[in-house]
């Protein structure tokens, strides 16, 4: 009994340990993409040989980053319920989900070593729920020239927009979204009330 507690606080600690180390990348990094393995280490808290330890080279590291991506991006859709009341009802909740992952997304977006994995060609549930839903807006009153396609680039380019805007020009989240959020209405022929 004691032997397994161990290994189950191990585990823990060891997934503690990675967390800490994954979100101090995603804050260094995002902010300046030349920072090194050891300046992510002391940002995390931890040795470079704990660090190394966890991500042998840098491209370890920004893989596991761009598996981090996925997943966040998973649940946030996932929370946002795409499928479910009005598709602008739907875009809004979704819009509001991935806005809260700005640092991580924009790292992504910014760093090709995050998106060279093979799990970034393949479609998702994700990509085909939010395809769906954009899909929907058409349906439901959008503006009918616009394709799904085009729409699932509007809206990332839309909230890169957005988090580019607080980033760079100091506006306020609240503000920064609002913005967002009437971009997409007016963008997809929704409205921009």
């Amino acid at each position: 009994m004691i032997q397994q507690r161990d290994a189950v606080a191990e585990t823990g600690a060891r997934a503690r340990t990675r967390k800490a180390i994954l979100d101090a990348a995603v804050s260094v990094l995002s902010k300046d993409s030349t920072a090194s393995l050891g300046e992510i280490a002391a940002e995390a808290g931890v040795g470079r040989t704990t660090m190394h330890r966890y991500f042998p080279e840098r491209s370890d590291l920004l893989t596991a980053i761009g598996a981090e991506a996925l997943g966040k991006v998973a649940v946030a859709t996932e929370r946002a319920k795409v499928d479910e009341g009005t598709a602008a009802e739907a875009l809004e909740r979704l819009a509001l989900e991935l806005f809260d992952l700005g640092d991580l997304l924009m790292l992504a977006f910014n760093d090709p070593g995050l998106t060279n994995s093979p799990d970034w060609e393949t479609e998702t549930e994700a990509d085909q729920a939010t395809a769906r839903l954009l899909d929907r807006i058409r349906v439901e009153g959008g503006d009918p020239e616009l394709d799904a396609d085009w729409l699932v680039q509007v809206l990332w380019s839309v909230l890169y927009a957005a988090w580019t805007h607080t980033r760079e020009n100091g506006v306020p989240r609240q503000q920064a979204l609002r913005l967002c959020l009437r971009t997409l209405r007016n963008a997809t022929g929704l409205g921009g009330a």
